[in-house]
This record gives structure tokens, C-alpha cells and sequence, in this order.
């Protein structure tokens, strides 16, 4: 393997994929799965995007990266993969955002990096970076006569016609062409990198390393045409949900606080409803629109037989679901993302096209990129590289049984009210998740918890913590939560012991041997 090229959408829900049988069109990724494997039950570890990002950057999970929000630094001593593969001779190269808040005592107060939880990971090199802050897309624009606004965010927002809930036939289409929309953009910039970095002259590194992080599916959910008009939002109103937002609100304290902050409460009015939904798959099917042309670029210059291509997300979307917009808690939509890995090699010719079902997380991530490249993969990870498993077409037989995930939902800049509304302390605004094939188990540090039967129940509607016909399996899977928490503590140096002799190391799995 020579080269990699790690994709994330943004916000993206796991079941949205054409070749998964939803409606959402993406032939382009649809194509990339039939050469890779796809994963079907993979998660996001954390949300919202920086704590999500971190756990894929460094390997680990929130418990122990400790960056539990947006703005929460990630501590300096943790490695990640572009500072490992940059030591390999790689360049990683980043086109979009990491959202990495730095850790403050590496740099002065008043350093411009401390201002921004979306700064670049450590080790890689932003060729462009962009983020909530458009600037180099509205350069872009500006470039080729348009206005831009001032803030430049407002570029995402501008839309053109009558909207749909005011009586539009369609959800109203961005005022900005597809072509010159951002993921477009964004993408060009990738080919143009790679156009020039092939009339280059020969490099000393071993090939190149792309990280492409784009914006969409993320709001603001305004599609640009024909995008806007692909899911007509009256075929789109199924919703996963109560049958009453005050109905959903009654089923536990935590969702009746989110559902009181206007920026999780989905809207009661369904034509808006649909047409956010409508924008969501539209952007989809663009950002899949332009994947292939990355592809196509790929192909043309015979780089995708020596290219390893992972395509993935931070996390999901409410989009409605219980009556919520956005990501947080506990549900599935939120934490359920998509997983394609493309191994071109002859030794993965087995497992081309499959659907694969066992547990993978975001934590996966970085061992399996470092495992294809040769690298060692270092003892904070605490995910596990899936090149074997894409190699055989199989798990292991010690492969994770459930899903693992934690959401911190402390909000520092805005003071105690999350904490006196729940009656919480600070620390105790946290919840942990672990997620069967047939039960999930949420606990709260400081509130009641939750059980569901998803064979039963896959919707997560009826908590079944407090039936005494489950009393036996709450237990099983609170001792689950926590096994796998003393399993995952940081390892800091563990595997170390100072001797007569000097340091001895021993090797630590946390798993045992097939």
C-alpha cells in the first residue's frame, strides 16, 4: 500500500447509503463498496464533532482522551496518526477541518490558536483549511466576481425563491450553483493537489496521505440545484418519534431538558420538518456527486490500485427522530455512521462487496490506517485495526460483542445551567453507552438509566431499566459498561517496570487471543 485517502462526511447517518437499500442516491460510494467492505454496524465513540474527531485522530476513547466538548483541548502528550505517519516520511495533508481544540499549555495566552476549537490535528499540514470559518472558499468566490458577505458563513445560507413551508413546491435551492458550492470546491482543491503533486518532481516520501474532511450533510441544510429537488419532502414524513413532542419529553429528564434548548428541538411544523429532511439527503447525494469525480481522478491517473480509501463520518443526525435535531444522547441516529474501507490489494480480493455486521468504531480507525502502512500502532488506541477482517471477510473470534459510547453534555462557556436544570454537578453531566446486537444500556453518572430491547423496540421508545422481568439483563450489561471501562483505562505506562536490569516492556493487549 502506498497511499491513503481518508474521507469523513459530516453528520452522517449509517443507514444512508443506496446500497444499503435506502433511498438516499450515492452511486459513487455504492461503487467504492462494491471494492471495499462495508461496515455495517459501526459508531461514533462521542458527539458532537471535536470529541468525535479526537477519538478518531488519536485512537481512543473519550474516557480517556478527556476532550469531551467542542472547545475541550485534547491533552498535547497523545499521539495521533498524522504525527505517526509523518515520522514514517508521509506528508498528511489536510483538506477541511480536524476541529482540534490545542492543549493551551503548549502556547501562550494570547496565541490566535487558543480562540478556536477548530484547529489542525498536530502533524498534519492544512493545505486547506476550512471549517464553520468558509475563507478560503469565499477567497474562492470572490475570485470569480461574487459577493461575499460579511461574516463569510452566511455563503452557506443564502437561498433564492419561495421556500417550501411558505408554500414552495421544492425546498428553495442555494443561490450558489453546485459548481461553485463548497464541497465542489473542496474537492477541486483535493485534484489540484494531486495534479500537482504528480507533475511534481519525484518526492522522498513514500506516497501521499490525504485527509478530506467535508462540511455536508452538515447545516445549514440548504441544497444547492438540482440537489434541492431530488426528495420531494412530501414523501419524506416518517419520523421515529412519539406521537407528541410532550410525549417524548415525559420519557426521561434528559430529553425533556434538550427538548427545552431551541437548538436540538425539531420543528413542529412538517413542512419544514420535510424540507430540512429533504436538504439533508440532497446534500448526500451531492457530496456523493463529487466523491466520484475524485475517484474518476483516481482512475485516470492509475493511483487507485496503490490507494487506500476510508470513508466515514463523525457522527449522525436526529433529523426528527424523537423530536430532536442535531447530535447528542443516546440514540442510535446520532452515533450510527457509515464505514467503507477500499483495499485495492490481491489480498482483500475476497472480501470485495461484502456487508459486514460486527461492532467497529471510530477507534478503529487510526489502528487500521497504521497497520496498512506498516506502522506501529502505539498503546493508547484503544480500537483495533480491521485489516485482518478485511483480509479474511470475517471477525475474530475475540472481536467487541457491543458498541461503546459516551457523550459529555457539560457546556463550560454557558455556566451551571445544564448542571441546575438537571440537577447535576459538572462531572456528573455525563453518559455512557453500551449497544448489543439485541439490548442497549445508557447510564447516567447522576440520573436514572435506561434499557431497551432492540429487537422489540428498535425505535428506542419503551426504557424497560425499571421492569423487574429485566432486572437480571440491566445488571449484566451495567457490569458490561463497566468491564469495559476497567479494560480501557488509559495505560499511561503500564506495560513498563523499572528492574535491576533497567526498563523492561511488555506487550499489553485488551484482548485475549482468539
Amino acid at each position: 500500500m502506498k497511499n491513503v485517502l481518508f474521507i469523513t462526511a459530516d453528520q452522517w447517518r449509517g443507514e444512508c447509503l443506496s446500497s444499503l437499500g435506502h433511498r438516499v442516491r450515492t452511486p459513487n460510494l455504492d461503487w467504492l463498496a462494491s471494492r471495499g467492505v462495508t461496515f455495517t454496524r459501526h459508531f461514533a465513540n462521542a458527539v458532537p464533532c471535536g470529541p468525535s474527531r479526537a477519538s478518531i485522530h488519536t485512537g481512543m476513547y473519550l474516557q480517556n482522551h478527556r476532550s469531551g466538548t467542542n472547545g475541550t483541548p485534547l491533552d498535547q502528550r497523545f499521539t495521533n496518526w498524522a504525527l505517526m505517519l509523518r515520522a514514517r516520511g508521509y506528508d498528511p495533508v489536510l483538506f477541511g477541518y480536524t476541529d482540534t481544540s490545542n492543549d493551551p499549555r503548549a502556547f501562550e495566552p494570547d496565541d490566535p490558536v487558543l480562540r478556536s476549537y477548530e484547529g489542525p490535528l498536530p502533524g498534519i499540514n492544512p493545505i486547506v483549511l476550512m471549517g464553520e470559518n468558509p475563507q478560503p472558499w469565499a477567497d474562492w468566490l470572490a475570485s470569480k466576481g461574487y459577493d461575499i458577505p460579511d461574516p463569510a458563513w452566511k455563503l452557506y445560507m443564502g437561498k433564492s425563491g419561495l421556500e417550501y413551508e411558505q408554500g414552495g413546491s421544492v425546498p428553495a435551492p442555494l443561490t450558489i450553483p453546485a459548481e461553485h458550492h463548497d464541497t465542489w470546491f473542496m474537492v477541486d482543491q483535493v485534484i489540484s493537489y494531486l495534479t500537482r503533486r504528480q507533475s511534481a518532481p519525484p518526492q522522498e516520501e513514500p506516497g501521499f496521505c490525504i485527509h478530506l474532511s467535508l462540511l455536508r450533510p452538515h447545516p445549514p441544510w440548504v441544497a444547492p440545484a438540482p440537489y434541492n429537488e431530488m426528495y420531494p419532502p412530501q414523501e419524506l414524513t416518517d419520523f421515529n418519534r412519539a406521537d407528541t413532542a410532550d410525549t417524548e419529553a415525559a420519557t426521561h429528564p434528559f430529553i425533556e431538558y434538550f427538548m427545552s434548548l431551541p437548538h436540538f428541538t425539531a420543528p413542529s411544523d412538517l413542512r419544514r420538518m420535510t424540507r430540512l429532511k429533504s436538504a439533508y439527503y440532497g446534500l448526500m447525494t451531492e457530496v456523493d456527486h463529487n466523491l466520484g469525480r475524485l475517484f474518476e481522478w483516481l482512475k485516470a491517473n492509475d493511483e487507485l490500485d496503490n490507494t487506500l480509501i476510508i470513508f466515514t463520518s463523525d457522527h449522525g443526525e436526529q433529523m426528527g427522530d424523537h423530536w430532536l435535531l442535531g447530535k447528542l444522547g443516546y440514540f442510535d441516529a446520532s452515533y450510527h455512521i457509515p464505514l467503507i474501507i477500499c483495499d485495492p490489494s490481491a489480498s482483500a480480493n475476497g472480501s470485495r462487496g461484502m456487508q459486514l455486521q460486527g461492532f467497529t468504531e471510530n477507534v478503529d480507525i487510526m489502528p487500521t490506517m497504521l497497520d496498512y502502512l506498516d506502522t506501529e500502532i502505539p498503546i493508547q488506541c484503544d480500537g483495533r485495526s480491521l485489516r485482518e477482517v478485511i483480509e479474511s471477510g470475517s471477525f475474530p473470534a475475540n472481536w467487541r460483542q457491543e458498541a461503546h459510547w459516551e457523550f459529555d453534555f457539560r457546556n463550560i462557556p454557558d455556566g451551571e445551567q445544564r448542571e441546575q436544570a438537571l440537577g447535576l454537578t459538572h462531572p456528573q453531566c455525563t453518559l455512557n453507552v453500551v449497544r448489543g446486537s439485541r439490548y442497549k444500556y445508557v447510564h447516567f453518572t447522576g440520573l436514572p438509566p435506561l434499557f431497551f430491547d432492540l429487537e422489540a423496540d428498535p425505535g428506542e421508545h419503551r426504557n424497560l431499566a425499571t421492569d423487574p422481568a429485566y432486572s437480571s439483563l440491566v445488571l449484566e450489561y451495567a457490569q458490561k459498561l463497566l468491564s469495559w471501562r476497567m479494560n480501557h483505562d488509559e495505560p499511561g505506562l503500564t506495560h513498563l517496570a523499572l528492574t535491576e536490569n533497567g526498563v523492561v516492556a511488555r506487550p499489553a493487549p485488551r484482548y485475549p487471543s482468539p
